[in-house]
């Protein structure tokens, strides 16, 4: 290689349309981040927690900065392909189906000029196993940041399949410091599903509903005494 010969980065296998060989050599990323400094990020807590308003809160403030993101949902609330928040906070977002594959929406984005730093994924307790498996991927052979919220348990108080593969391989975890309440005025730990006024503990893991008194199947937050005696208080 002559002296005055561009280097070659090979540190990103499949780099965005703006890369540039000149900052590659620097071993930074379009976004100016060191390259492999991207991580996989897991945040969870009951219903009610915030974690869906946390999710449109980090997308601004990395937004903010200059970074370019991607936003995903699965089974929002609203039933549409949008991050919905019950402070009345929105924002649109692409759903996860079964055979989407989170590195070709990457891909496919960068394909078309878009540069992707990171994709803010909401629900992602109902992804599937795949799905989790593809974020990890996009952290350590893409950097991209990836950041995860959801729900760790339904309403069986069992970990759901995406919850408990991310408690596995994100680099790290953390529980949303938003304090819901139990009825009684505890810490409320466990999502219970509540149908015709009581709490059920059989059915499908996933079942939509809202934690409003008006919907027919709906969620409560309780604390573990009172999930595991199925007492929803006086309301």
């Amino acid at each position: 290689m002559t002296d005055d010969a561009a280097p070659i980065c090979l540190a990103r296998p499949l780099p965005g349309p703006d890369d540039t060989r000149a900052g590659c050599a620097a071993a930074r990323g379009v976004d100016g981040r060191p390259l492999h400094a991207a991580a996989l990020k897991f945040f969870w807590g009951p219903m009610d927690c915030g974690k869906s308003t946390m999710a449109l809160q980090m997308n601004y403030n990395h937004a903010r900065q200059g970074r370019r993101g991607l936003v995903t949902t699965r089974i929002d609330r609203s039933l549409g392909p949008q991050v919905t928040t019950r402070i009345g906070l929105a924002h649109s977002a692409i759903e996860v189906t079964d055979g989407l594959d989170l590195r070709d929406l990457v891909r496919d984005a960068w394909a078309e000029g878009v540069r992707v730093d990171y994709l803010i994924c909401d629900e992602a307790s109902f992804y599937d196993l795949e799905h989790i498996e593809q974020m990890a991927e996009l952290v350590d052979n893409y950097d991209v940041d990836v950041y995860a919220f959801g729900l760790a348990t339904d309403f069986r108080s069992c970990l759901f399949p995406a919850a408990r593969r991310l408690f596995e391989l994100a680099d790290s975890v953390a529980r949303i410091q938003v304090e819901v309440l139990c009825w009684c005025g505890r810490e409320g730990l466990l999502n219970a599903r509540v149908v015709d006024g009581r709490v059920v503990r059989e059915g499908e893991q996933v079942v939509i509903g809202d934690t409003a008194n008006s919907a027919q199947v709906r969620y409560q937050v309780l604390c573990r005494r009172h999930y595991r005696a199925g007492d929803l208080g006086g309301r």
